[in-house]
């Protein structure tokens, strides 16, 4: 990528110099300080983001000065701190923590009414898996190792479904991929989406690590089994041979009787594929459980021009799907199409996990190219951007997993990845 040197020295002064910017003190709705997204999410602290900010940040500590780089530690707990102070009883968290006029989180009330929303995306475990690993101490978190296991316990209560043995949104609301069609507009309780499932693989991968160095045995075999059950499941139900690719599936699927209708055979199969190309599907390359040959067919899928190999990157959905839309949209944000570095991150690492080397600096060399477009530009960076042209599409001075670009230089070089500090 000689090339390419002053595109990304140009990218790489760009977030060293406004990175600050997703550092947040402490305040009367967060006790801790933490770390946001940016741009028009200013103030709030959200799971996902949190992790791949936090992923980005402990990466760029070598070229920070130290108070800084503490600084960045300080933070990167203050986001657990705070998602355990927020912690129901029954071990629910709330996806996101914001500044309003209520007293607690509108998630924890929704919840203390009985109205079960979706929860903590599976990043929890991850996010302390990812500091404990990069500052070599897992006693900091020890404390909170009893709201680990109620954390678990409540996703088994209420997000479970024990008869497919996979995990399913309560809603579509905040699902990460906030307008993935397999889920999006769609029944509550209904998608075990693969999104949700993968990273509850590596959510369960981070704690079997945590407890493993806190010397409780027990519990690392118990996630052990839920771990090799849950993946021999995703594989089962999710994995779709004809087609070589991972769905989300539908899981209300039963006989239907009515009078003396169907009491003959009825249906057998635990459910259904929603084959619909999303970048939920592209996941599971990241997470690692796929076999050789799956993740080779995966690697087509995604490389593919036709779906979601366009000129500027990996696209959030397959460009020949119906939904396929590039508008410029919050609430739900737009992932049917548009280029968000979060994905392009994913299907870097995970193709970099089976070797395919050329591919991920092909890749890389893409968002490169990408970013330091918008930079020229416009003078920032932005959340989301068109798949055919490279133009930014909205939210203006996002920074979150945009940093991700960095990961990806880095780990060209071969610098270790914060990938390997979790698992």
């Amino acid at each position: 990528m000689a090339y390419l040197e002053m595109e990304k020295q140009q990218i790489k002064d760009y977030i060293l110099k406004n990175l600050k910017r997703t550092l947040k003190e402490a305040n009367d709705y967060l006790k801790y300080p933490f770390i946001d997204p940016g741009s028009v999410y200013d103030g709030n602290l959200w799971d996902w983001d949190s992790f791949w900010a936090t992923y980005a940040l402990l990466n760029m500590t070598k070229e920070i000065a130290v108070e800084l780089k503490e600084k960045v530690i300080l933070h990167a707990k203050g986001n657990i701190y705070n998602f355990f102070d927020n912690q129901l009883e029954d071990g629910y968290i709330p996806m996101m923590i914001e500044k309003t006029e209520l007293k607690e989180p509108y998630l924890n009330i929704k919840h203390k009414e009985g109205v079960i929303m979706n929860m903590c995306k599976p990043f929890l475990c991850q996010q302390i898996g990812l500091i404990s690993g990069f500052i070599e101490d897992y006693t900091w978190v020890l404390p909170y190792k009893e709201k680990i296991k109620k954390y678990f316990d409540c996703y088994k209560k209420y997000y479970y479904n024990p008869k497919v043995g996979l995990y399913v949104w309560a809603d579509d609301i905040m699902i990460g991929i906030d307008n993935d069609p397999s889920s999006f507009g769609r029944p509550k309780f209904s998608t075990a989406n693969i999104y949700l499932n993968s990273f509850m693989v590596s959510e369960l991968k981070a704690a079997i690590k945590l407890f493993r160095a806190w010397q409780e045995e027990e519990s690392v075999q118990s996630l052990q089994g839920e771990l090799n059950e849950l993946i021999e499941n995703i594989n089962k139900e999710c994995w779709d041979k004809r087609d070589a690719f991972y769905y989300s599936v539908d899981v209300d699927i039963c006989t239907r009787e009515f009078d003396w209708f169907h009491k003959g055979l009825g249906v057998f199969w635990n459910t259904l594929p929603i084959k619909i190309r999303s970048c939920s599907s592209l996941v599971p390359l990241y997470v690692g459980f796929p076999s050789k040959k799956q993740a080779e067919a995966i690697k087509n899928h995604l490389l593919d021009p036709t779906t979601f190999g366009s000129p500027w990157g990996i696209t959030s959905l397959a460009m020949d799907e119906k939904m396929y839309n590039l508008e410029a949209t919050n609430n739900p944000s737009n992932w049917l199409g548009p280029i968000w570095m979060v994905t392009q991150y994913l299907v870097f690492r995970g193709l970099m996990n089976y070797g395919y080397t050329a591919e991920a600096k092909a890749l890389c060399e893409r968002i490169i190219q990408l970013l330091s477009q918008d930079i020229q530009k416009t003078g920032t960076l932005h959340e989301f951007y068109h798949p055919m042209t490279g133009e930014p599409i909205m939210n203006a001075g996002f920074m979150n997993w945009n940093m991700l670009v960095i990961n990806m230089m880095d780990e060209l070089e071969q610098k270790s990845s914060m990938y390997e500090l979790i698992f």
